[in-house]
């Protein structure tokens, strides 16, 4: 317990200074501008509506179904309003408990020496998790995170107490009423975030290798074995309960997969089969070295931050290669088909005793788990074996006891550390469906658990071969040297997450256009608009295609009466973004200030034409096209066209959306 509390109190230490920091990013649309998070929205839209309000079965949306994070949200709304203060506080709180809950699970697995300890501070202190904790929109991967380590400690519970022969008929019951927790914590992991599933394929890992530890030719003949009836079960309901998730989760979602602009993934938009193979192998890579080295963290890793691979020839597969060539290795150092455990010939007769294997007149060497003999536990040259099978042959095979007579070997850890470090990616590597980013620091949250089981049990071994009191030292000081750097960089990287200003600026070296048009928007609202029109242009010099950064330069300086400037604009991002309403509005605003009346109906009446699907923001979208039939109506109103004029006011009542302030509308309705 102790040392949970340590971990988790280094946690609150390295991210206290986040409680000061204010909305960024993403988090104006999933919480300012969500109407989910209001009391007066009915709470059961959460269950309708994505993670950013938008309707599930709307051709637009992300298709993110995280419930329990928008309650979340909503529940801090109610507390404090639009406090941020409130938001971090339980950012922070969640990722403690989870570093709790992790440091919990390695200690079965390290035992109780120093390495569990270790485990839980590495991953208290890596800067990958900022995003996620400083970030308020990372809470559905802390949250998801929370639920997916109850649901794996329900599991480990489960195959402690899992029915078998001579198990009490309470002891059964209470291993199914763990099994039955497990299932249930999975669900609400998934609820939170979409990865949160993969928890069940962990948990089959660590079944197989963890309890079990069986080996790659153990594993292809698990099947045929009476004995492996009740590993067989458990894998059944964990099998059956996914696929009952994921038919659900795809249902839920209309049955349609989410749809995405070119700049959220490039290399899916991509029409060449090579380009988005090699770009596509090449990001696991890049997310594994920002696990090992976090030196370099952005906000954003869309548009062209990673440049798509085209050929073959580019330098940067050779880190593919690197990358798989040093999984695969591991994977096979852990699945190799030889047994863990090792014989040694004895001179005497074994005999077996009540269950026991007794060696008469020799002692019965144990190992722990890195195979040093241990000879406690010996009583009058008889050392007892709790598994008559441990003697076959002539030949005494050696078991561990005490402490680490549950700790798995190191080839198990190592593929259990591979599961745990993989499967809860696979959702991000547009294996099976395309995602909307290339790389995103807060998908890491969970697969750097497996990151730091891995360092870990590598610091072990190291550790245990160091034969000079020397070389453990040094080891000693470059495990804490690498927690210091972490610590360092996380507590660094918490200051670019205080305020919008410095993320983005923070951002520019990896992704300029990104973060130089965030920038202006920010600069935009502070006045200073000189700055932000740089900012803009800058955006537009990486990028000159953004609609985005096209119409809000366009804003800022018809702010400025520079209207034939503002027009020019707003013309470039309507050829660049066919969709932009509120493009479309602000033009036929400028040409009616310039008399051409005519050219500003015909404006209007094209944005109001403009269908609402595979929009990003389909409320602002109806905002827009709801002003410009307004402003058409009114145009109409003042060429003694009433009719025509009444017919706008009516549709734009029909398509305002629920935020739209309707008072103008009501009024030039009641004067015709």
């Amino acid at each position: 317990m102790i040392t949970e509390l340590v971990c988790s109190a280094v946690a609150l230490i390295l991210y206290v200074n986040t409680l000061k920091a204010d909305f960024c990013y993403d988090d104006s649309r999933a919480i300012k501008t969500n109407q989910d998070l209001l009391p007066e929205t009915p709470w059961m839209n959460i269950l309708y509506n994505d993670f950013w309000g938008t309707l599930l079965t709307h051709s637009g949306s992300h298709k993110s179904f995280r419930p329990l994070c928008t309650l979340s949200f909503r529940f801090n709304y109610a507390l404090g309003g639009l406090e941020p203060w409130g938001y971090h506080l339980l950012n922070v709180g969640l990722h403690c408990c989870v570093t709790s809950l992790f440091t919990t699970l390695c200690r079965p697995l390290f035992g109780t020496g120093p390495w569990s300890l270790l485990a839980g501070l590495l991953f208290a202190s890596h800067p990958v998790h900022t995003e996620a904790v400083a970030g308020l929109v990372g809470r559905a991967d802390v949250g998801a995170g929370l639920c997916f380590l109850l649901s794996l400690l329900c599991y480990t519970r489960h195959c402690r107490l899992r029915p078998g022969a001579g198990r009490s008929h309470r002891a059964k019951w209470r291993a199914w009423a763990w099994l039955a927790g497990s299932l249930v914590a999975a669900a609400a992991a998934m609820l939170w975030k979409e990865q949160g599933v993969t928890v069940l394929a962990v948990s089959a890992v660590y079944d197989v290798c963890v309890v079990h530890r069986m080996r790659l030719q153990q594993v292809l003949l698990l099947f045929f074995k009476k004995r492996n009836v009740g590993l067989l079960v458990s894998l059944a309901w964990l099998a059956g309960w996914g696929m009952v998730l994921l038919a659900a989760r795809l249902y839920w979602m209309g049955n349609k997969p989410p749809n995405f602009s070119n700049s959220d993934n490039p290399a899916a938009d991509s029409s060449h089969f090579l380009t988005r193979t090699l770009t596509f192998l090449y990001l696991p890579a890049v997310n594994a070295w920002l696990l090992l080295c976090p030196h370099t963290l952005s906000f954003d890793w869309s548009m062209e931050a990673i440049p798509l691979l085209r050929t073959v020839c580019d330098q940067r597969n050779f880190c593919s290669v690197v990358f798989y060539t040093v999984f695969v290795l591991l994977a096979w150092f852990g699945l190799r088909s030889k047994d863990s455990t090792t014989f040694h010939k004895t001179n005497a007769k074994s005999h077996v005793t009540n269950g026991k294997v007794l060696t008469n007149g020799h002692s019965l060497h144990h190992l722990d788990s890195n195979h040093h003999h241990d000879s406690s536990h010996h009583h009058n040259g008889f050392t007892p074996v709790e598994f008559p099978e441990n003697t076959q042959n002539g030949y005494s095979r050696h078991v561990p006891t005490s402490t680490h007579a549950s700790l798995p070997s190191k080839e198990n850890m190592v593929v259990f550390s591979l599961g745990l470090l993989a499967l809860p990616f696979l959702p991000a590597t547009n294996m099976f469906f395309y995602v909307g980013f290339v790389v995103a620091e807060r998908v890491l949250y969970i697969p750097s658990m497996g990151f730091c089981l891995l360092v870990v049990l590598g610091l072990r071994t190291l550790c245990v071969r160091a034969r000079q009191r020397s070389s453990r030292t040094l080891l000693l000081g470059c495990t804490a040297g690498l927690l210091l750097l972490y610590s360092l960089r996380t507590v660094h990287r918490n200051q670019d997450w205080q305020n919008e200003d410095s993320l983005y600026r923070s951002g520019i070296t990896v992704n300029p256009a990104k973060a130089w048009g965030n920038l202006g928007n920010v600069l935009k609202n502070q006045g200073k608009m000189l700055e932000a029109e740089e900012a803009y242009r800058n955006a537009l010099y990486y990028r000159g295609n953004m609609a985005d950064m096209l119409y809000n330069l366009g804003l800022l300086l018809q702010e400025n009466d520079r209207f034939s400037e503002a027009l020019h604009y707003y013309k470039l991002a309507i050829g660049s973004r066919p969709t932009l309403a509120s493009a479309y509005l602000n033009t036929g605003i400028i040409l009616v200030s310039q008399g051409s009346v005519d050219e500003a109906k015909h404006t209007f009446q094209t944005c109001a034409d403009i269908p609402d699907e595979n929009l990003k923001d389909p409320h602002a979208h109806k905002s827009s096209v709801t002003s410009c039939l307004y402003n058409l109506g009114k145009l109409l109103h003042e060429q003694g066209q009433q009719e025509e004029a009444l017919s706008m006011y009516k549709e734009a009542v029909k398509k305002m959306p629920h935020q739209f302030a309707p008072q103008s509308l009501y009024n030039m309705m009641g004067e015709w």
